[in-house]
């Protein structure tokens, strides 16, 4: 009876070492909290960086104005590594203080897009500090019937009169933008000049009263504007990489051009929350997702392209093509990337619009 009782506390202290072993690993074992968009963190990639680093990564999936929400709540905590755009940053952090300075020191810098590792760097500092680099992207452009309106390279383009009717832009402030770009200003530049700014935007609306009686409809909606392209209706506009690409796909002649004064682009970034608790992860993370092999994985499943270098050459063929179709080096040095918009500009630009709908 002895001997049972023996071997029965032998075998529970052998259990509860067992135990403890596991739970103290698990204690131990590292995680990473990511608040990111949808597609961004794919299965395929959290498992390989789970393999290689043994950290475990936990996803929880937002926008904008969610991701502010919820650091803004905790003070910069909760989560370990977020990816905010790159225009939501600046004011963000003035105001709120809810993210860490990058240690530019940790980044693998060579992995990147140098003209979108500077511009990101330019666009998120607050100080002599950097808040952010870029991970994925995207612009909005022209898209083109290139069968029936191959000389249309800019977004003045849209207004020659032998397309009258055949050609479509929304009314937002990526037109206003776009075409003072194309008539020879920044506008970017004149963000701290409101009087400036109200120059630029009075010479944009008289341009696109101008246009007005050549455009067959102010598109709302991505599936209305590629029905009207579809049926020929419309051979020019502009629009977003991804409409135009998924366009191409159905039809070769239609691509998405970028135009010859920039496309316009927006980038989501990599932002370290204040209070991260797993600051080594978020940088093992970064510098893991933007070797061009991993960084095409996210390509496939967000379907937008990152500032990864050289992460096109692991694509699908077709979404290979149709990236070096639409963007040479120059065209990627030359998109002219969105800032954080000052107080108060974009209720001058709404004017704008509102007078530009009006005219007759």
């Amino acid at each position: 009876m002895e001997d049972i009782m023996l071997n029965k506390r032998l075998t529970l202290s052998a259990l509860l070492l067992s135990m403890g072993a596991a739970l103290s690993a698990q204690a131990s074992a590292e995680t990473l909290r990511l608040l990111t968009w949808g597609g961004y963190a794919p299965q395929e990639v959290i498992e390989l960086f789970e393999k290689e680093t043994g950290i475990e990564v936990k996803v929880t999936k937002s926008n904008n104005e969610d991701m502010i929400s919820k650091l803004r709540a905790t003070g910069g905590s909760g989560f370990d590594l977020a990816q905010p755009s790159q225009d939501r940053i600046t004011g963000v952090q003035q105001q709120f203080g809810i993210y860490q300075a990058i240690d530019l020191s940790r980044i693998e810098q060579d992995k990147f897009i140098t003209s979108m590792l500077a511009a990101t760097k330019k666009n998120t500092a607050v100080g002599d500090k950097v808040f952010g680099v870029p991970h994925v992207w995207g612009t909005s452009g022209l898209v083109v019937n290139t069968d029936m309106a191959k000389d249309v390279a800019d977004y003045t383009d849209l207004c020659q009169k032998k397309y009258a009717g055949k050609v479509s832009y929304r009314l937002k402030r990526p037109t206003l933008i776009g075409f003072a770009f194309a008539l020879g200003e920044d506008p970017f530049a004149a963000y701290s000049d409101a009087g400036k700014y109200q120059e630029i935007l009075n010479k944009v609306e008289a341009a696109l009263i101008d246009c007005k009686p050549l455009v067959k409809t102010y598109w709302s909606g991505g599936d209305e504007l590629m029905n009207l392209i579809r049926s020929n209706e419309v051979v020019a506009a502009m629009a977003w990489d991804a409409g135009g690409w998924k366009l191409n796909r159905d039809q070769q002649n239609i691509q998405f051009v970028a135009p010859k004064s920039g496309a316009l682009g927006w980038i989501d970034t990599f932002a370290i929350p204040r209070k991260s608790k797993a600051v080594d992860a978020a940088y093992k993370w970064i510098n893991f997702v933007m070797r061009p092999e991993i960084a095409a994985k996210i390509t496939e499943a967000a379907g937008n392209f990152t500032a990864s270098k050289g992460s096109d050459a692991f694509v699908n063929e077709q979404a290979k093509t149709q990236f070096n179709t639409s963007f040479s080096s120059d065209d990627i040095d030359n998109i002219k990337w969105y800032p954080a918009v000052p107080a108060g500009l974009e209720a001058m630009e709404g004017k704008v619009l509102d007078r530009v709908q009006a005219a007759q």
